[in-house]
């Protein structure tokens, strides 16, 4: 969920303290996450006890104090209110996620992207979700489509831990298939050639690997989600060093395709933008 603090918090934003603040927060589950800047003088306290004036079932509120950074894509929260903790539940589209916020990466500004992907997978598909985390794009899969198979690894050995119980509580045992360790190792030691469908919600590792997606695509192709961070004045030019970034990597490989949608996906920074893109790779 997305808030922006100039509406919900006026009173606390000093003339003196607000320039640099960012203008959003998100709430997981019980857990409200602020991002509020070094350089800010706004009381950290004060944000919180409006947030949880504002919204009765937020139970604790943490500052992220750095970027998402490391191999675990992971970020450094500091405890503001409330209860103590970094575990909670949090309900989307019919799912139901439990994450460790501080240990596990997990963004509900993704909940339309795990909806748009899962309506367009088509019953017995066979996924390889390469970077699954907490397991929510496979989940979000697996309860709306029939007889789906999603392989789903994760290098992060607690996010697949809460993988394997997110599984259970969404009693998609029979689809999602949790795999410790990393994909293009995976993939290139059991899952070459099978999948329909390859998903790669990882930007910072998404051009690099974007070979290994291919090689477990079935011979006759697929498609790919290949997800991109990109610096840039405006969506526009962030969508087309994209479209051009895989278009590069695919012709240098020698493989037909054909990118069929980019959006963005959020903003993420000044200038920085996440970005989308459905590839069909026609022949493998």
């Amino acid at each position: 969920m997305r808030k922006r603090l100039r509406q919900i918090l006026p009173f606390v934003l000093a003339s003196d303290g607000s320039s640099g603040l960012y203008n959003s927060f998100d709430i997981v589950g019980d857990i409200a996450i602020v991002k509020l800047p070094e350089s800010s003088s706004v009381n950290a306290s004060e944000v919180a006890k409006s947030i949880m004036g504002r919204h009765k079932k937020v139970k604790t509120v943490l500052v992220q104090s750095g970027p998402v950074a490391g191999g675990y894509r992971t970020r450094k929260l500091t405890f503001v209110a409330g209860e103590n903790k970094t575990r909670t539940v949090n309900k989307e589209s019919g799912c139901l996620f439990a994450v460790d916020v501080e240990s596990c990466y997990y963004s509900p500004r993704l909940s339309f992207e795990h909806r748009r992907i899962a309506k367009l997978v088509a019953p017995d598909e066979v996924v390889v979700n390469m970077f699954a985390g907490i397991g929510c794009f496979s989940i979000a899969i697996a309860k709306v489509t029939p007889r789906v198979k999603a392989y789903s690894i994760d290098i992060n050995p607690i996010a697949v831990q809460f993988m394997k119980e997110n599984i259970q509580l969404n009693n998609v045992a029979d689809s999602v298939i949790p795999i410790l360790g990393d994909s293009k190792l995976i993939i290139e030691d059991k899952l070459q050639g099978i999948a329909d469908r390859v998903l790669m919600p990882l930007p910072e590792k998404a051009l690099e690997y974007l070979p290994c997606a291919v090689s477990a695509l079935k011979p006759a192709g697929g498609w790919i989600h290949y997800h991109s961070f990109e610096r840039a004045p405006k969506t526009s030019t962030a969508i087309d060093m994209t479209k051009q970034k895989i278009a590069e990597k695919l012709s240098s490989m020698n493989v037909p395709f054909e990118v069929s949608l980019l959006r963005e996906v959020r903003k993420v920074g000044p200038s920085k933008f996440h970005i989308v893109a459905d590839v069909l790779v026609k022949a493998v």
